[in-house]
């Protein structure tokens, strides 16, 4: 399954510039955002983005966000893999 997750970006990485911290259903994790900063990086802290494989993709506004991830909770009760995708352990 080839999907991308929304996240917040919640901080920036203090290490590696083109780096930032997203919030992913209630997670943290590190992503890319290379793709997505068009200026000074910062500006990105309380964004959405899309994120697939580490990678921030595109920005979204926090309305298509949330309807993303509840599209993906829906899923989660159909497909198992979205479990995983969703950071929520193994797969029933």
């Amino acid at each position: 399954m080839c999907i991308g997750i929304p996240g917040q970006i919640v901080a920036l990485h203090e290490q590696q510039p083109d780096h930032a911290w997203a919030e992913v259903c209630g997670m943290r994790r590190e992503v890319n955002i290379a793709l997505v900063c068009e200026g000074k990086p910062d500006a990105l802290i309380g964004c959405w983005v899309l994120i697939h494989v580490g990678f921030a993709l595109s920005k979204l506004d926090e309305q298509e966000a949330r309807d993303t991830l509840a599209a993906l909770h829906e899923m989660e009760e159909v497909e198992a893999d979205v479990a995983l995708f969703l950071g929520k352990g193994e797969a029933r």
